[in-house]
């Protein structure tokens, strides 16, 4: 009996995910893998959640942990500075002026954009609050880029809101 290829790539690509989850679950619960596979387009909530991860990550207080959630090639247009981030090195360095005030952010608005299976838009409002009591509204743009099966920030733009 003769088999398409398609139907022996998706016969080896079951019996690699069989094995991948293999032992995964208990006798008594399911539990869930370390092995996450996204396969298709992610949902709005996936990217949603990427401004979570961010969010948490300002509040580790670590410019290192937050600048990890940028691509290497990443572009910064940052919330509270004039200067345009376009390396690691300028990205840590505005996240330790940033976080020096232990920003939290709320998102007020938000439109969420899926170009495709490694790529997608976060376009709104937000709010951040600062420890010394202060908060300043903005908008955001962010554009995220699946790498080595990983989102990542390609480009940030948030600029304070010009009318309050």
């Amino acid at each position: 009996m003769r088999t398409s290829k398609g139907i022996k790539v998706a016969a080896v690509t079951t019996a690699l995910l069989a094995t991948a989850f293999a032992g995964t679950a208990s006798a008594q619960a399911p539990q869930r893998s370390a092995l996450t596979i996204e396969i298709g387009k992610p949902s709005q909530q996936r990217i949603a959640a990427l401004f979570s991860q961010w969010n948490a990550a300002l509040a580790t207080g670590s410019p290192s942990t937050v600048a990890d959630l940028y691509a290497r090639n990443a572009v910064l247009l940052p919330t509270v500075s004039n200067e345009v981030r376009t390396d690691r090195a300028r990205i840590v360095n505005y996240f330790e002026t940033f976080l020096a005030k232990k920003p939290s952010g709320r998102i007020l608005s938000s439109t969420i954009t899926v170009l495709d299976n490694n790529s997608a838009t976060n376009n709104g409002t937000y709010r951040f609050s600062f420890a010394d009591g202060s908060t300043v509204d903005a908008r955001f743009t962010y554009v995220y880029e699946k790498v080595g099966g990983r989102w990542l920030i390609v480009t940030h733009h948030s600029s304070a809101m010009p009318e309050k």
